[in-house]
């Protein structure tokens, strides 16, 4: 199983962008999907998760700014980031079956490559 991102890039602050991910297979099948995101000098941390009942969950940094959606047709993942601030630059990750947020009994710990996301001032 492989995951890739896309759509990082440079935005003002207040921005927005807009990151995909697709799977080598069918999104329908992966029971967990998350982004997350890695800053110079921090900790990895996740910035959303949307689970295949289609319940999500953001941490309070993200609330209200980051939306997570999965269309399972164009077998997509999206995060939809409004409101952007300098501290949400990162490199971007997207994740299947990501540790900690559920039991997996086919595969686990899926992670893209990343795609750079950075938010001027």
């Amino acid at each position: 199983v492989q995951v890739e991102e896309s759509g990082g890039g440079l935005v003002q602050a207040g921005g927005s962008l807009r990151l995909s991910c697709t799977a080598s297979i069918s999104i329908f099948s992966i029971h967990v999907m998350g982004w997350y995101r890695l800053a110079p000098g921090k900790e990895r941390e996740l910035v959303a998760a949307i689970m295949s009942t289609v319940t999500t969950y953001y941490p309070d940094f993200v609330k209200g700014r980051f939306t997570i959606s999965r269309d399972n047709a164009k077998n997509m993942m999206y995060l939809h980031m409004n409101s952007l601030k300098p501290e949400d630059t990162a490199m971007y990750y997207c994740a299947a079956n990501p540790p900690g947020l559920g039991t997996y009994t086919d595969f686990k710990d899926v992670w893209g490559q990343g795609t750079q996301v950075t938010v001027s001032s």
